[in-house]
């Protein structure tokens, strides 16, 4: 069985830096690309002979700078899914909020950790992969399932199952690719802090360790955590489709991540509510004390 190689797209005016992320991510198993600027960037992504799982970009650069290629992917139809992370000096958190906003997957500031930067390769290309197999499946699938669909409830435990459900719930939305970024962060964040109680804090120092999933995964054989499930109710209606999470944790203070702020704009985590809120969904809200959440896309 051929293996497929993942490839990525570096773009960087300093040929240093471009070298460096070469040698990191090559070491890491990826086929990486490199441009010098966005000009010479956006004319290999429309010389259709590579299939990028996810651009790193740089923000400032001559002739066609970061936010202007983010512009270019994200208003095509055939390149919007492909996850763009900025990797720059700039540490101005209005400029950070404003490329998550433009359509940034992540935003990196240089120097880039090594582990936090291959956690974050990592969860971009798992992101395009789940989006590139629901294309693929519904380019198969004539019938449209929101004609179907009055409500529907499940449960999960674990990330795999979070991801999977995540992938099979957009294909009840008009718009796949808009919400499965959005579900699969709400899912994920029941699982690891709502079920198995990883803060913030724990959460960022594991990413930056390179041990995230693997807590993740001893935390669920704990006996304390066997037999907690996360709930989730979907349901549509000839308005709107609304999703209701709810974990079996004590929940959290939800106010302060429900916009991107400034003052965790550097750390590795903290941005997939905000995110979800601003992408994915038309409202977003939790419920009492916060292990309630109910997300809805109006129709």
């Amino acid at each position: 069985m051929t293996h497929k190689v993942t490839e990525l797209l570096v773009v960087d005016d300093e040929e240093f830096n471009r070298d460096i992320l070469q040698e990191l991510l090559t070491e890491a198993g990826y086929l990486v690309t490199l441009a010098a600027d966005g000009e010479e960037a956006w004319d290999i992504i429309e010389g259709k002979r590579h299939n990028f799982s996810a651009i790193l970009l740089d923000r400032m650069m001559p002739r066609l700078d970061g936010m202007g290629l983010l512009s270019r992917i994200k208003a095509s139809k055939q390149y919007a899914a492909i996850p763009v992370i900025f990797q720059t000096a700039i540490d101005a958190p209005s400029d950070i909020a404003g490329g998550i906003k433009a359509g940034a997957f992540y935003y990196l500031i240089k120097p880039v950790n090594k582990e936090v930067l291959f956690a974050i390769v990592q969860s971009a290309v798992s992101t395009f992969n789940i989006s590139d197999d629901l294309n693929i499946a519904f380019n198969q699938v004539e019938a449209k399932l929101t004609d179907l669909l009055l409500r529907s409830e499940y449960q999960l435990r674990t990330l795999p199952e979070a991801r999977t459900l995540a992938n099979a719930l957009s294909g009840y939305y008009p718009q796949p690719q808009r919400v499965i970024l959005g579900i699969s962060e709400l899912l994920i964040n029941a699982v690891e802090h709502g079920n198995l109680g990883i803060s913030y804090q724990e959460k960022s120092r594991l990413l930056q360790a390179g041990g995230w999933e693997e807590e993740i995964e001893r935390r669920l054989s704990l006996p304390e955590h066997c037999d907690k499930r996360v709930r989730v109710e979907l349901e549509h209606t000839p308005h709107e489709i609304s999703l209701q999470v709810t974990d079996c944790g004590a929940g959290f203070e939800y106010q302060n991540y429900l916009e991107i702020s400034p003052e965790r704009a550097f750390d590795p985590n903290g941005r997939g509510i905000a995110m979800s809120k601003m992408m994915s969904f038309d409202t977003l809200e939790y419920l009492g004390k916060g292990n309630h959440l109910l997300a809805v896309v109006k129709i």
